[in-house]
């Protein structure tokens, strides 16, 4: 049994919240291991930097990342107030989402599974010092 009353509960699971501006896409179409290859160039990096290494990655999830990224620059000026000059990339990872299974025929009447990955990708923002 949790301690409190519900409304404290919440009050104090909102209190630590991370505030920091982020962006999220839900179930895209790229599997976890090809979206880590793109987000891995710009983790760490500052956030116009991050945007031009993914605008000119040849990779198919750039794309997808750098509507992304865009978004989380977006909210970072629009919701936080803050500085798109002073951002860098604090965190970005994928996780997996689920999976489409497909059957795709073989020969002598045989059926192959082809499994269709999704992820969840997030980009988090946070300013410098």
């Amino acid at each position: 049994m949790a301690k409190g009353h519900r409304s404290q509960i919440k009050r104090e699971r909102n209190a630590q919240k991370d505030t920091r501006p982020s962006a999220k896409l839900s179930y895209a179409r790229i599997s976890v291991t090809k979206a880590c290859f793109v987000l891995d160039a710009i983790r760490g990096k500052d956030a116009n930097k991050a945007l031009a290494i993914v605008t000119y990655n040849p990779r198919y999830g750039s794309e997808i990342i750098t509507k992304l990224l865009k978004s989380a620059i977006a909210n970072a000026e629009n919701n936080n107030g803050l500085d798109a000059d002073k951002l860098y990339v604090a965190e970005c990872y994928a996780n997996k989402g689920p999976t489409m299974k497909r059957i795709h025929p073989r020969a002598q009447g045989r059926a192959y599974r082809i499994e269709k990955r999704m992820s969840h990708i997030t980009i988090v923002l946070d300013e410098k010092e």
